[in-house]
């Protein structure tokens, strides 16, 4: 097993992916087609059937995309992922170092963790693969990203970032905004900010990868220069905006030509 992007962010690399909540292979492909390091499939907000969430992976394998998932909070829905053939998974609400314990044992095989042995299903070619080579090499290359949006979770990240097996804190601003009681203003609020801005300077000087979300280009600049190592822009909303610039240029044009007295 091969993970581009573990392998990018252990040699400094910043890496960029795009969250996607809908059941779209031809959306993966294009994501893909566009040159992002990974995809999340959104299995925590999105709506997904177990063979979606399979089909989607294997599409996102297709074009040279790293799939991670970020799972639900069902116990099982690490196991899930994984076995389906995620390289990764990003895990809402780890809120201490317990959850963070929790969240890598249910992604590493024993001895490390707790993760149910299987030969049969896609992540280990259906039998192909397997034994101690198998194992080892998931071990190795699972990406275990907890989520960091309380403040609770602010509290304890020195905890947190010291699990073993944690290879990203991942900020979710808008949880962590709303969370902090700030349900107009949201993540650019001040005081956000400044949590933020604590969190990136606790995991550079620790030297742990830390990531964020973002809603366009700009976002995604910005948090790269505060310091993110890993970034998830939203196609949602990246599809949203670009829809209605359309709409926006469109009826301005048509407004201006009718101004001018231009008719068909």
């Amino acid at each position: 097993m091969i993970n581009r992007v573990k392998d990018k962010l252990r040699s400094g690399e910043r890496v960029l992916g795009s969250f996607i909540g809908f059941y779209s292979p031809n959306f993966i492909e294009m994501i893909g087609y566009a040159g992002f390091d990974f995809v999340v499939i959104d299995d925590e907000h999105g709506a997904f059937s177990s063979s979606e969430l399979e089909n989607m992976i294997r599409t996102a394998e297709s074009v040279d995309l790293v799939p991670i998932v970020r799972v639900s909070y069902d116990p099982s829905s690490i196991q899930k992922a994984l076995d389906r053939g995620a390289k990764g998974v990003q895990v809402p609400m780890v809120n201490s170092k317990e959850d963070a314990i929790k969240a890598v044992k249910r992604a590493k095989f024993p001895p490390l963790g707790t993760r149910g042995v299987a030969y049969s299903h896609r992540a280990a070619r259906y039998g192909n693969q397997g034994g101690k080579a198998f194992l080892d090499s998931s071990d190795e290359n699972i990406l275990v990203i907890p989520h960091i949006e309380t403040l609770e979770a602010v509290e304890n990240i020195g905890e947190i970032m010291g699990v073993e097996g944690i290879d990203v804190l991942f900020i979710g601003t808008t949880d962590l905004s709303v969370d902090m009681g700030f349900k107009e203003e949201g993540a650019n609020h001040p005081e956000v900010q400044g949590v933020i801005r604590n969190l990136y300077q606790t995991a550079s000087e620790n030297n742990v990868a830390i990531g964020t979300v973002a809603a366009d280009s700009t976002g995604a600049q910005q948090a790269f220069e505060k310091g993110a190592n890993y970034v998830g822009v939203v196609a949602n909303s990246v599809i949203l905006k670009a829809l209605q610039i359309v709409v926006e240029d469109t009826k301005r044009v048509g407004n201006e030509m009718t101004n001018r007295g231009i008719r068909k």
